[in-house]
C-alpha cells in the first residue's frame, strides 16, 4: 500500500473523528433498527415535524441566541446578544409581543425560565449564570439587578464559553452547556434554593461523560429539561442536530436540522436556542433570527 493511500486513510479517519461520523450513522441507525423501545418514557425526535420553518421574528435582528418557554404566561421568552441585546417576549409563532433592553450585559447566549417569573441568562465570556427577577412592566433591565454563579472551569478566550442553560424545577437544578475545546455539561443544583433561603447549599457535578459517551456533535449551543420524561435534549449548532438522553445521560434519539436529511426546506443556518411548551412543541431558533415550531406527528389508529 503506497504512502499516498495511507496519507488518506488517515487523513479520512481523522475527519471523521473530527465530525464523529461513526458515532452519528451508528446513532441514526440504531434508531432506524430498533425504533421507539419506550413510547410513553421518551421524547422521541424522529416523531416531530416541522409546523413553522425559519420564519424571520424580525429582520433588523441579527444575533438571535437562546428560547424558553415561560410556562406561567404561556409564552416564549427569547434573547439576543448583540445589537442591541435584549430579551424578548413572544407568542408561540414567533410574534414579538414585547422588547426588554438589556444593559450593561456582556455577552447574553442562553436564557432559561425558573418559575415564578425568574429567568437565567448564560454569559459566554464571563462564563457565569445570571438570574434576574423579570419586572412586572416592561422596561430595561439593568445588570446590577442580577445574582450571578460564575464557573470558570476550562476557560477560554475565543467565544467558546457557556452557550446555554436550562432548568429542572422539580431537581433545583440548571445545567450550564460549554460549547466545545473542550464540550462540557455542568449541573449546578441548590441555586434557588440558596437565594430563597439565605443559606448557601450549591452543588456543582460535571456530566461531561454524558457528552464523551452520547451526543455525536461537534459543538453544544443549548439545552432543554423535561420535567414530563427527566430526559435533556442537547443542541448542536455546528453539526445540526438534537439529542435526547435520558436521566442517567444515555442516549435515546437524535433529529437532524439539515434540509437534506430532514423535513426542513434548508439547513437551519445557526442554530443556538431550543425549549418546550406544555403540549410538547418544540421551538428552535437559529442565529440571524429565524424561528421553528415542531410538533410531534399524531398516532395513526391501528387498522
Amino acid at each position: 500500500m503506497g504512502i499516498g493511500v495511507l496519507g488518506l486513510l488517515a487523513l479520512g479517519s481523522a475527519v471523521s473523528n473530527h465530525f464523529q461520523i461513526h458515532q452519528q450513522l451508528y446513532q441514526y441507525g440504531s434508531i432506524w433498527l430498533h425504533g421507539n423501545q419506550a413510547p410513553e418514557a421518551n421524547i422521541w425526535l424522529p416523531d416531530y415535524r416541522v409546523v413553522i420553518d425559519a420564519k424571520p421574528i424580525d429582520p433588523t435582528l441579527d444575533n438571535l441566541s437562546g428560547i424558553t418557554y415561560d410556562y406561567d404566561n404561556d409564552r416564549l421568552l427569547a434573547v439576543t446578544n448583540k445589537g442591541p441585546m435584549q430579551l424578548l417576549s413572544l407568542d408561540k409563532d414567533g410574534n414579538i409581543l414585547a422588547r426588554y433592553p438589556l444593559i450593561g450585559f456582556d455577552d447574553t447566549e442562553g436564557v432559561a425560565y425558573l418559575g415564578n417569573g425568574r429567568i437565567a441568562l448564560s454569559d459566554e465570556e464571563l462564563q457565569q449564570l445570571d438570574i434576574i427577577t423579570l419586572p412586572t412592566e416592561v422596561r430595561p433591565i439593568q445588570v446590577e439587578e442580577a445574582q450571578y454563579i460564575a464557573l470558570m472551569i476550562n476557560p477560554t478566550t475565543s467565544n467558546k464559553g457557556f452557550e446555554g442553560v436550562t432548568y429542572d424545577p422539580e431537581g433545583d437544578r440548571l445545567f450550564a452547556i460549554k460549547e466545545r475545546d473542550p464540550r462540557q455539561l455542568f449541573e449546578v443544583s441548590g441555586v434557588l434554593r440558596s437565594i430563597d433561603q439565605g443559606r448557601l447549599q450549591i452543588k456543582v457535578t460535571d456530566r461531561q461523560d454524558w457528552v464523551t459517551q452520547s451526543i455525536a456533535a461537534r459543538d453544544l449551543s443549548d439545552g432543554y429539561y423535561d420535567s414530563r420524561t427527566g430526559h435533556l435534549l442537547v443542541l448542536s449548532d455546528q453539526s445540526r442536530s438534537i439529542t435526547e438522553l435520558d436521566r442517567e445521560g444515555r442516549f435515546v434519539s437524535v433529529r437532524s436540522l439539515l434540509g437534506d436529511f430532514s423535513d426542513l426546506r434548508r439547513s437551519a443556518p445557526q442554530p443556538e436556542g431550543m425549549t418546550m411548551d406544555r403540549d410538547g412543541n418544540l421551538y428552535v431558533v437559529s442565529e440571524p433570527n429565524l424561528f421553528y415550531k415542531f410538533s410531534k406527528a399524531p398516532k395513526q389508529a391501528p387498522k
